[in-house]
């Protein structure tokens, strides 16, 4: 009778969801066609990009996937065979038996693709490694059975709560009930029903009894004598099939759907991460460079107005690129009104520094070259300071969208000067500038 019942909901499940999957198709489509994302940062994500060009071969073929997890012993590959009505995941006293991610289509759902996945358990050795595993099966799965044998401990709660963060719809089966009475069900129920609050919906706490005890029968014949036996009473998960018959025949289409759709938000947000990270590698070695090119120029040049010249233009010049590096490019007299803004308040904020800087200048024409050696490169260090810090602020006014932020533009170079080691950046501006105006000499 069971089978006939398979077979039914196996045709059962129809089309709807069809607008959420079309979405979602094209949410991956254009992941995998974006081509403003930099080349090695389509590198260092290849392994998501391939498992977006699976999730997408996943939804043009309509499966479903099911994963199941829990902690060593509570019998998740148990539950999944009886599911499966066959043996085909292991099942081993062995501790850590289930050491990598296992998947068997479900035949009650073959033509509709469905499939189920057994992970390790979530407690293992090498526990880390394969709750990290387990997790990263979560992100990409459509529905989670979460199996349990009793009250939850701290680490299923805690990895309850991971998972559930996934945002996918999860089942919590409590699994070996036939080692309960009745009331002591009902009193599990309750317990996990109010331990879970807010991660699992009470209708999705049920009971299962997958690999059941082996009992010891006593049968009295007609003769009155009594017969001995040892027998394994049926599986049960009656009650978890059917409450994933609902689910997959309300919402079949739509979860790998909603799978599909989360996975690819959260590529986009890893792709933007990526990106920015690498526009900051790329940053730092733009405005190091703008630093050193300022640094040497106004170390080089003992005329005082032209070393204001050259600094305006080369802070103007490298806020320029840094707007091209960050796809919010500026003209070049937007990015030197920019710099104008930012030396403005860098020089209310270091009024020292700057006083130094034209000491140091006036002291390098006025002393005929004796000591331009040394204030010229100390003037240098302090102009390449100066261009690292604009460099820096121009950099966290692109990052943010060309934005100043609440703060306005005096809170963001404060925050900046804050942020940094003023002696050791003026130390290295010193070891740079010597190094160039060597080889400039030479």
């Amino acid at each position: 009778m069971l089978g006939t019942r398979d077979e039914k909901h196996a045709t059962k499940r129809g089309d709807s969801g069809g607008g959420h999957l079309e979405l979602a198709r094209e949410s991956l489509r254009d992941l995998l066609q974006d081509q403003r994302v930099p080349v090695p940062v389509r590198e260092a994500l290849s392994e998501d990009y391939a498992q977006v060009e699976r999730m997408l071969e996943k939804l043009e073929h309509g499966h479903i996937h099911i994963a199941a997890f829990g902690r060593v012993g509570v019998g998740k590959s148990s539950i999944l065979n009886a599911l499966l009505g066959e043996d085909r995941f292991s099942v081993s006293a062995l501790h850590g038996e289930t050491r990598t991610a296992n998947t068997s289509a479900w035949s009650a759902y073959e033509g509709s693709g469905v499939y189920l996945i057994d992970t390790p358990g979530i407690n293992e050795i090498d526990g880390v490694a394969r709750e990290e595993l387990a997790r990263d099966v979560a992100s990409r799965v459509d529905l989670v059975l979460f199996v349990a044998d009793g009250d939850l401990t701290d680490t299923e709660l805690a990895a309850l709560r991971t998972l559930a963060q996934q945002q996918r719809p999860m089942l919590l089966v409590l699994n070996k009930s036939d080692r309960y009475s009745d009331d002591d069900i009902a009193l599990l129920s309750q317990t996990l029903a109010e331990r879970t609050q807010g991660l699992v919906e009470p209708r999705n706490i049920v009971t299962a009894s997958a690999n059941p005890a082996t009992l010891t029968y006593v049968r009295v014949d007609a003769d009155g004598k009594e017969q001995t036996s040892r027998e394994r009473p049926p599986r049960d998960v009656v009650t978890l099939k059917e409450r994933l018959w609902e689910i997959l025949e309300a919402e079949g289409q739509t979860l790998a759907a909603l799978n599909a759709s989360l996975f690819a938000g959260d590529l986009s947000d890893r792709v933007a991460e990526r990106i920015l990270k690498t526009r900051r590698v790329l940053g730092e070695r733009l405005i190091r460079t703008y630093s050193v090119s300022k640094g040497v120029a106004v170390a080089f040049n003992p005329v005082p107005v032209a070393d204001l010249f050259a600094a305006a233009f080369v802070d103007g010049a490298m806020i320029w690129h840094l707007s091209k590096l960050y796809d919010l490019p500026l003209g070049r007299g937007e990015a030197s009104q920019l710099a104008g803004t930012i030396i403005t308040q860098l020089a209310v904020l270091m009024g020292t520094v700057w006083a130094m800087h034209f000491v140091s200048s006036a002291l390098k024409v006025s002393t005929a070259g004796l000591s331009t050696v040394v204030t010229a490169g100390a003037q240098g260090a302090v102009a390449y300071y100066a261009t690292f810090v604009v460099g820096k602020v121009a950099e966290r006014y692109l990052a943010q969208g060309k934005s100043w932020g609440d703060g306005g533009p005096k809170q963001v170079v404060q925050e900046i000067l804050d942020s940094i080691d003023r002696d050791s950046i003026l130390s290295e501006a010193r070891a740079d500038i010597k190094a160039h105006l060597r080889g400039i000499r030479s």
